[in-house]
């Protein structure tokens, strides 16, 4: 007996090798991905890390300068302070020179001068004096610039007195004379 196979059987036909160059392909592929996966995670974890620095960077400016800005208030009072604190030693120091100086004056005053009025602009004195003669007038001068304590002495003007009817009266001449003298310091 004789089998007679009418079905059309399929042949299986023989798998063709895949080309080398596609697995290579595919290989290099999947290890240029791996590579570009880890760079990428590489970078983005250095890139997070920087960004925390930066942020606690930030915080760490803003505290230092909220610590110099309160030094600079600091330095502020206390420049504000030394200053008061030298206006203070000053007058201080001072209390006693309006005293010097009137009694400087005074003392050097000669018999028949007297004094009319005096004004003083910080270290300069301007005097307005009487004197019955010219004689006083000149050694009242040279008494103020031989003291210790008075320089630039320095005679305005010395004219003979009119308005003193009493005086001429009397037959007595007066002088009114201004100087400017200033205080060594």
């Amino acid at each position: 007996m004789i089998k007679v196979n009418l079905l059309l059987a399929k042949k299986k036909k023989k798998q063709k090798p895949v080309p080398a160059f596609l697995i290579y392909t595919v290989l290099l592929t999947i290890v240029t991905g791996a590579i570009m996966a880890y760079i990428v995670y590489f970078f983005d974890t250095r890139l997070s890390d920087r960004e925390t620095r930066v942020k606690e960077n930030d915080k760490k400016i803003s505290e230092l300068k909220e610590k110099i800005k309160a030094v600079e208030d600091f330095e502020r009072l206390n420049r504000t302070f030394q200053q008061r604190k030298d206006i203070i030693e000053e007058l201080g120091r001072n209390k006693t020179r309006p005293v010097k100086i009137l009694d400087e004056i005074s003392l050097q005053l000669p018999a028949g001068v007297w004094m009319n009025s005096m004004e003083v602009k910080s270290s300069e004195i301007r005097l307005e004096c009487t004197a019955f003669s010219n004689t006083d007038v000149v050694n009242y001068v040279n008494n103020l610039k031989n003291s210790k304590i008075f320089t630039d002495v320095y005679l305005q003007e010395s004219v003979q007195a009119r308005e003193a009817s009493k005086a001429k009266a009397a037959g007595i001449q007066i002088y009114t004379f201004k100087l400017v003298l200033k205080v060594k310091s």
